[in-house]
């Protein structure tokens, strides 16, 4: 643990609670998607990753671990390329606004950010929302200032699960990869750690992911970020 002198946070379900923040905004978009149409909305957003039984979306599902680019393929496989950017550039722009607006943070993550900050880590954001949607999101939690860095899928050649987030974090601070450690919810989240070569990779259960799903790739898990201070303090 004290070889770790910066963290990069997944934002959604790490940062934010998912559900919460997202599912409101999901609809919206699938209700678009649709046409209007509620059973064809409701239908989208099972098969990106909600599940209406449990009230929640799906670890490591398209919604809680993908990109808009993603989604759009998903729900719009007929759009040809121009198309598809078109409606990427405008979820993008949506998401961005509404998500840093509608954001509720998890309990203690704003001050488990603060107490890292103060001891002197290097603080970053990887997530697969646009960075335009990160950045302003830390505006709203009030912890932007904190911040070294926010990175998004657009800010990156290749989003995660790929490694690229973790070699400019480390290109940017000066760090070794081994001496960054990278937090999230879900799976490809500790996979880009791996990828990555990062000191540590820390699965928590904030957000969509369940500790079946984070055994497998996670160093350690925590119920969420509030207890990484105490754990970094080991």
């Amino acid at each position: 643990m004290g070889l770790i002198k910066g963290i990069l946070f997944d934002k959604d379900g790490t940062l934010v609670d998912f559900d919460a923040t997202w599912f409101a905004i999901g609809d919206s978009m699938a209700l678009k998607a649709a046409g209007g149409d509620r059973k064809r909305a409701n239908d989208l957003l099972a098969a990106a990753g909600y599940d209406f039984a449990a009230g929640k979306f799906r670890a490591d599902s398209v919604f809680a671990a993908g990109t808009n680019a993603d989604i759009v393929a998903l729900w719009y496989p007929e759009a040809d390329p121009a198309r598809r950017g078109s409606i990427v550039a405008e979820f993008d722009r949506f998401t961005a606004e509404a998500g840093a607006a509608g954001c509720v943070p998890l309990p203690g993550s704003r001050e488990a950010v603060a107490t890292l900050h103060a001891s002197g880590y290097r603080l970053g954001v990887a997530t697969n929302d646009s960075t335009t949607g990160a950045e302003k999101t830390l505006l709203t939690l009030g912890v932007a200032h904190m911040f070294d860095a926010a990175y998004g899928y657009d800010a990156v050649p290749r989003p995660k699960p790929a490694p690229d987030t973790i070699i400019a974090f480390a290109d940017m601070t000066g760090l070794k990869p081994s001496e960054i450690a990278m937090v999230g919810d879900n799976r490809h989240d500790l996979e880009m750690a791996r990828a990555g070569g990062a000191g540590l990779a820390v699965g928590v259960l904030s957000g969509t992911g369940t500790r079946d799903s984070l055994a497998s790739m996670a160093d350690v898990i925590l119920d969420s970020i509030a207890d990484l201070p105490a754990l970094l303090d080991r």
